[in-house]
């Protein structure tokens, strides 16, 4: 068979399935294999063909084992005349799927009884799907569970980053052929490619949350290879390709050696960008040194920024010290930036005070940035713009740390209508499976650092008076998802976060029920991020 014959087998008198796994085999350890066999016998829904394309491995005992796996009528075997790789192998499957639904899995891994079931009830619950993804686990060579990917609902900025969708994947066979399946020249990185590819197209993509899928590491896997230049060289390949068919300028960059890649994107200009600060010019010790945190603030981005077009606007309060006004203005006039100082003499209110320096900035984009910070990324502004030009995004936020670099903030997520800071307190790293590396949606950002286009910023009322200390920003970002726009968070723009050094942090239940009595409703499983320790480890 051809293989570029994705046209489809001839019609039989055979019933249709609904999944078809296809499973490029070239010489596996046969117990795997076997193991991989029996895992989809097992499955608890029966609408499935198992496709097992040979890639003319000449091993009598994968032969062997082959041989018997076809001796189930719900089981194809492919041999192929000669051995052509992944991608070959992978499209024969695909042109001989009857599926409605094809979904790939590896020689030497596992899936759960009901992961077919679960695909099959999502689509029953959203028949317009293309593609159905689920989380999945590592599996030791002996059978050990090992950690779970718990994956984020449909984040095509993460995706830009890494290819975080992997198994179980299930895609609609006729948009799969349209496309051409794989493509050539992909080996190592064609999985990655087809989902760019895919998710371009697709009508709606949904997202199992579940592990339902077991991925097997040992010596052999291609993640454990010691030169993956070749895949890391497609994947970047196939990501640069994509950001020209999308329109977005950017250059991709590998940033960590498992395959986590940036994209570096171009400002096509740059506008205003307002930076709004609601502070009461206290002081404060940082590092053993007492500071106006203000006043350091702001020299920490006049002194670091390379963004060009910047202008603050300060609410103080009328009680801040004397002076403080005249030594902001010396200190931004002397890097040619511009500066609006506004008087607060109401009582407190974060959200209040924000608002009033909103309206009062002249800035495409406005900035909210607390008193308490110190800038670490000179391009921050740029990296942060550049993801805010798109139409679809409302809101960025960037990483912040602690004093002590622990992680202070890496996005906002809701678990069971509490909401938080990801990455409260970890150590700066990768973050599991290197989430604090990329650019991902989240359900919100912390007001202590965010970007939002003005316009929006007005248009959704800014932040409520009714939150005037804690949860402002949680509830302004539900209102920014809630008119249809992305939130983002970037780990490329960094900040330190004093917090609390400027005013003691308490929550009172008021807040929480005013949190709850709005968006309660969207505020248990949180979309875009599942590492609960809570949910346990899973099993097979």
């Amino acid at each position: 068979m051809p293989d570029d014959a994705l046209g489809g087998p001839p019609p039989g008198d055979h019933p249709e399935p609904l999944i078809s796994l296809v499973v490029p085999v070239y010489r596996p350890d046969v117990s795997y294999l076997t193991a991989l066999v029996e895992s989809i016998q097992a499955q608890s829904f029966s609408g499935w063909e198992l496709i097992l394309v040979d890639d003319a491995s000449a091993d009598v005992a994968v032969t062997t084992a082959l041989r018997i796996a076809e001796l189930d009528p719900r089981v194809r075997l492919i041999v192929r005349a000669f051995n052509a790789g992944i991608v070959a192998a992978t499209n024969d499957g695909i042109a001989a799927a009857r599926g409605t639904f094809v979904g790939f899995a590896d020689h030497d891994d596992v899936l759960a009884p009901d992961a077919l079931a679960a695909i099959a009830a999502a689509l029953s619950e959203c028949p317009t799907a293309d593609l159905l993804y689920t989380d999945e686990a590592h599996l030791s060579p002996d059978g050990e569970v090992g950690e779970a990917f718990r994956k984020p609902d449909f984040s095509p900025e993460r995706l830009r980053g890494q290819m975080y969708i992997g198994h179980l994947g299930a895609y609609r066979t006729s948009l799969l052929r349209e496309l051409g399946g794989l493509r050539t020249g992909f080996d190592g990185s064609q999985d990655y490619d087809l989902a760019l590819r895919f998710t371009e197209r697709a009508a709606q993509v949904v997202h199992i949350p579940r592990v339902l899928y077991f991925w097997r590491i040992h010596p052999e896997s291609v993640s454990q290879r010691p030169d993956n230049a070749p895949v890391f060289a497609a994947a970047r390949r196939a990501l640069a390709e994509h950001l020209e068919r999308v329109g977005i300028a950017g250059v991709v960059e590998q940033v960590h050696e498992v395959g986590v890649y940036r994209v570096r994107r171009r400002l096509p200009r740059t506008p205003l960008v307002s930076i709004v600060i609601p502070t009461r010019g206290s002081s404060a010790v940082v590092r053993d040194e007492r500071r106006c945190m203000v006043l350091e603030a702001v020299r920490s981005v006049v002194m670091k920024s390379t963004y060009p077009a910047i202008e603050f606007v300060v609410v103080i309060d009328a009680d801040a010290p004397d002076g403080l006004a005249s030594e902001l203005s010396a200190l931004v006039g002397a890097f040619g930036h511009r500066l609006r100082v506004l008087e607060w003499t109401a009582p407190f209110n974060f959200s209040a005070k924000v608002n009033r320096g909103v309206l009062a900035a002249a800035g495409e984009f406005v900035v909210l940035l607390n008193d308490d910070v110190e800038l670490i990324t000179a391009d921050w502004l740029e990296v942060m713009v550049g993801l805010a030009q798109q139409d679809d995004v409302g809101l960025v936020g960037p990483m912040l740390y602690f004093e002590d670099d622990t992680i202070q903030h890496a996005g906002q997520a809701t678990d069971r209508g509490a909401p938080g800071h990801i990455g409260w307190r970890w150590n700066r790293g990768p973050g599991p499976f290197a989430a604090f590396l990329v650019d991902r949606e989240v359900s919100g950002v912390t007001g202590a650092c965010a970007l939002v286009p003005r316009e929006l910023y007005l248009q959704l009322g800014g932040m409520s008076l009714d939150l005037p200390v804690n949860f402002n920003d949680v509830d302004f970002g539900q209102k920014v998802s809630d008119a249809g726009y992305r939130i983002l968070w970037t780990p490329h723009a960094e900040l330190y976060h004093y917090e609390s050094k400027s005013r003691v942090a308490q929550v009172v239940s008021y807040e929480i029920n005013t949190l709850n009595n709005r968006w309660g409703r969207r505020l248990g499983r949180d979309k875009f991020w599942h590492h609960f320790e809570a949910e346990g480890k899973p099993r097979l």
